[in-house]
């Protein structure tokens, strides 16, 4: 067979490849993701009590932007790294941008507070349950994104599994948010961050095996 015939037969019959379609699965996995892994909040832990009196503080909403802002850039780094040659560009910054904000908000409160106070504003009430708690709520999530970002054609499996988990567990966080009483900006900046950093490490680890293709 000569080579005109060849790529003339492995042309034939391709269609244009839906530029959408990995937004839709990312959403299908991070939609279903999400609502377990709420259940799974509201069933084990419970929504806080004084939920909408907490609404009326502008900690709480600083706390949503700190892991909103996480969700949104790791979302556009497991998209941008679910598909070959596809660089990360400014992501970086925009991920690192939300954690300086907090840490320096971090800064301020303790060096602004009593030093006997600075202690209960680091561990807070519940620094040994809070970034497993995360972590738990983050599990739902990740196995949809892997399965997700799987189905697609990553190529730096490492680094992609370390955006996986880090998307999880800060949806994790997210729905944890909705429990936690934590709203001091030291204890959001490392407590929260850990549990965050749990499944990204976990995706790291995990990324060369389950995302090979």
């Amino acid at each position: 067979m000569r080579t005109d015939d060849l790529v003339a037969l492995l042309a034939a019959g391709v269609e244009p490849v839906d530029p959408h379609a990995a937004v839709r699965r990312y959403a299908s996995a991070l939609g279903l993701g999400t609502c377990v892994a709420i259940l799974l909040m509201a069933t084990l832990l419970g929504v806080r009590a004084d939920l909408a009196d907490t609404l009326r503080l502008p900690m709480f909403w600083v706390k949503i932007a700190f892991v909103a802002s996480l969700v949104a850039a790791s979302l556009v780094a497991a998209l941008r790294l679910s598909r070959p040659g596809v660089q990360l560009a400014w992501v970086p910054g925009a991920l690192a941008a939300p954690v300086l904000v907090m840490w320096l908000l971090a800064a301020l409160a303790l060096a602004g507070a009593d030093p006997a106070r600075r202690a209960e504003l680091f561990f807070g009430q519940t620094w040994t349950s809070c970034p497993l708690l995360v972590a738990m709520l983050s599990a739902p999530v990740f196995a949809g994104v892997l399965w997700t970002m799987k189905g697609l054609a990553p190529t730096r499996l490492r680094l992609a599994g370390a955006a996986a988990g880090l998307l999880s567990g800060a949806i994790g966080a997210l729905v944890y948010s909705l429990h936690c009483p934590e709203l001091a900006a030291p204890f959001l900046g490392f407590w929260y961050l850990l549990g965050m950093l749990i499944p990204t490490v976990a995706g790291a680890l995990l990324g060369p095996r389950v995302l090979r293709w």
